[in-house]
């Protein structure tokens, strides 16, 4: 490897010839755990608010799901009390992901988190964010131990090494990547503004609580049994799938996307594949464009009404799997757009959770599905409709590939700042 001069090579990679490597042992004043039990015995409505692994996010502590403990527990509240500048990092679950504690969080206290407080060596924001960084991950990957849980312990972190720049250099990295974080900030709240905004026209609209210029008039409400014929779907595991043969929904990638649409050919890459004869399968399981597929089990109610509409436009061969309720067209009066949102709404779901059955898991019938009723408007109003919402969808996907290209230039900042290929002083 040619390394260039003024630059060396070190256990992190090739680094500027002024800058260190030192270990967190090094750089800190104290390493150690918050509170490791669970005390829920001390939790009470008001308190002293404490952190937990998911109030610790690489853009900073959010407050949502606190828990407060009694001030009355001086013991507990003594060992993990929290000041401006410490960094809290996750044990488990997603280890190693760290922030830094601001004035406003001073005084909280942390469970099961590990409380970092910098030496005048390094700034707190600096470290952070190389704990945070590929660099910092691959240590932690490394070092955490456990079998099926895993933990990152303090003599992980201890050992954790960091490329340390001067002062005024680790000053003008972090800010440099916290305005591209405020950047990012930013473009999650408008994204969430805009689904939030989609999420009520979509129930404004399909309800008939708004009606668009130019309809109007009372909707029929219609069976779905009246609207659709139902079958079930091919079964066949995880296991057997791969990336030969043909398309295979498989109901697990219905519970684990937030599309309510799946297109053989924008999605044909992502799609798992069933290397099978097609005259195995009956023709009520192959997936035809407009073809809406339901899951029939759940283990929330959250997913009970999970569904994706087909768009499959150049008829390739498309296998509906298990777990799947399939929903082919008796008439023309739901338009292939409309589907995309009518089985959104409120009042749809409380149907779903009406005929699921089930404990652990929850599931729907063939025969309870075509219980369930659609009010239903004219096909141009319908057609009005998705128009309207297929908008507000492209624009959230803008936004969204906006945030993508967003976090895709800040890690490739991480990566140039972090190794001094780029100097900012």
């Amino acid at each position: 490897m040619e390394i260039r001069p003024g630059y060396k090579l070190t256990e992190v990679g090739v680094i500027p010839q002024e800058w260190e490597i030192r270990p967190c042992s090094e750089l800190s004043e104290r390493i150690m755990v918050g509170i490791v039990i669970r005390p829920t015995q001390y939790y009470v409505p008001h308190g002293v608010p404490a952190f937990r692994s998911a109030n610790i996010r690489e853009d900073g502590i959010t407050d949502s799901d606190l828990v407060y403990i009694s001030e009355s527990s001086n013991a507990l509240l003594a060992k993990s009390q929290t000041k401006t500048g410490d960094i809290l990092t996750v044990r488990t679950g997603y280890p190693g992901t760290s922030a830094v504690v601001r004035p406003a969080h001073a005084g909280s206290n942390c469970i099961d988190i590990l409380i970092t407080r910098p030496s005048k060596k390094v700034t707190s924001d600096f470290l952070a964010i190389w704990v945070n960084s590929s660099f910092g991950k691959e240590q932690v990957l490394r070092n955490q131990g456990g079998l099926a849980q895993k933990h990152f312990n303090v003599g992980d972190m201890r050992n954790l090494v960091v490329a340390l720049p001067p002062l005024s250099e680790q000053r003008a990295i972090a800010a440099a990547l916290i305005d591209v974080d405020a950047l990012l900030g930013g473009l999650d709240r408008l994204i969430a503004k805009k689904r939030d905004l989609k999420q009520a026209a979509m129930q404004q609209l399909l309800t008939g609580q708004i009606r668009l210029p130019g309809f109007h008039g009372e909707r029929e409400v219609k069976r779905l049994g009246d609207l659709f014929r139902f079958s079930g779907g091919y079964s066949a595991s995880r296991d057997q799938l791969s990336a030969e043969g043909h398309c295979y929904l498989h109901y697990g990638d219905i519970h684990g996307s937030s599309k309510t649409t799946v297109d053989t050919n924008a999605d044909f890459q992502d799609i798992p594949k069933l290397n099978i004869p097609l005259n195995r399968v009956s023709r009520d399981s192959l997936l035809e464009h407009g073809d809406v597929v339901f899951v029939d089990a759940s283990e929330d109610d959250e997913g009970t009404s999970k569904h994706v509409v087909v768009v499959n436009e150049d008829r390739r061969p498309f296998i509906s799997g298990l777990h799947t309720i399939v929903a082919k067209a008796k008439t023309e009066e739901l338009a292939h757009g409309y589907r995309r949102y009518c089985f959104q709404t409120a009042a749809i779901r409380e149907q779903f959770l009406f005929y699921a059955v089930g404990t652990k898991v929850s599931g729907i019938s063939k025969t309870n599905i075509a219980k369930l009723t659609l009010p239903i408007p004219s096909v141009p109003e319908q057609t009005a409709i998705a128009a309207v919402l297929s908008d507000l969808d492209a624009d959230l996907s803008a936004l969204k590939a906006r945030r993508d290209k967003t976090r895709a230039l800040k890690q490739g900042m991480m990566q140039e700042l972090l190794t001094g290929r780029i100097r900012l002083v």
